[in-house]
């Protein structure tokens, strides 16, 4: 097997995209704490900045993307894992000028794919390449196909809330990342959701960069804040994304300015390429 994982990061190295793709994972250490909405909205937000976004719904139990925008899908990831379809077949076009690709209860078997399943998978999400931003909707919590996007990501946006137990599950999951991970080079960084004023979000992003740099000697960065505002639920229940509903609304400015700063940032990505590569030598939990 080894041989062939071999051969096919050669293949990966000799097929490797010049386009430079930025791969973010956005994940959590709970449910709960409005990590898919981000997503869903962080991706809109690229995308009225006139970037080519594809998002995926990476979550292998709980894949709720679709229904934050209203799509019901035909095909979804585990066909192009089975082999069953092409990459192109599955991904979907959207109103709100993302392309969407959908997940499924059994994601899970991403972690243990066989080296021929993994290569198949491979060439097919090479033909991402041409997307200027992938966002992966990671499930919540560290499961092992959330491991691997995470060691695989140029960046890993971990979403709490100021509720306490949000905070002990944050830190337990950037915890449990740099551990497992520490021989990778990791870009993790902080969003606190649902603040009631500037000041509960930084105050929440420094309590939890403190501790995690005094007990695991890690620096995580603070990218911003969102708003708790009722347009968040409103937007939910019409199933359309608070971007869409209301782009003036606190949530909204909020992911813009977030967005805005990180696109003025030098990001480590080198396109899909490097991602598969990191993807296929993941590092498998202890």
């Amino acid at each position: 097997m080894e041989e062939q994982l071999s051969e096919l990061r050669a293949f990966m190295e000799k097929n490797s995209d010049e386009h430079r793709t930025r791969i973010i994972a956005i994940s959590s250490g709970k449910g709960g704490v409005g990590k898919t909405n981000i997503a869903v909205n962080m991706a809109i937000a690229y995308a009225q900045l006139g970037k080519r976004v594809i998002l995926i719904d990476g979550d292998m139990g709980m894949a709720n993307v679709n229904v934050l925008l209203n799509i019901v899908p035909q095909y979804n990831l585990m066909q192009v894992i089975n082999r069953q379809k092409k990459m192109s077949e599955i991904i979907l076009d959207t109103e709100f000028g993302i392309k969407f690709i959908a997940g499924a209860n059994g994601f899970s078997k991403l972690a243990n794919l066989t080296s021929d399943e993994l290569e198949a998978f491979a060439k097919e999400f090479a033909s991402l390449g041409n997307a200027d931003i992938i966002i992966i909707d990671t499930g919540a919590g560290i499961a092992e196909n959330v491991l691997k996007f995470v060691a695989a990501a140029d960046e890993v946006y971990i979403v709490t809330t100021p509720e306490p137990t949000a905070i002990t599950d944050a830190y337990g999951i950037i915890k449990i990342i740099t551990t497992e991970l520490m021989d990778r080079e990791l870009h993790l960084k902080l969003l606190v959701n649902r603040v009631h004023s500037a000041d509960e979000g930084k105050r929440i992003s420094e309590r939890i960069i403190t501790i995690v740099g005094q007990f695991l000697n890690y620096k995580v960065d603070y990218i911003g804040f969102i708003y708790d505002d009722p347009v968040v639920q409103a937007s939910v229940i019409r199933q359309k994304p608070f971007m869409v509903v209301n782009p003036t609304s606190k949530p909204s400015v909020c992911l813009k300015h977030i967005v805005g700063r990180m696109e003025k940032t030098e990001s480590s990505n080198v396109g899909v390429s490097t991602f598969l590569q990191k993807f296929v030598g993941g590092k498998k939990r202890r």
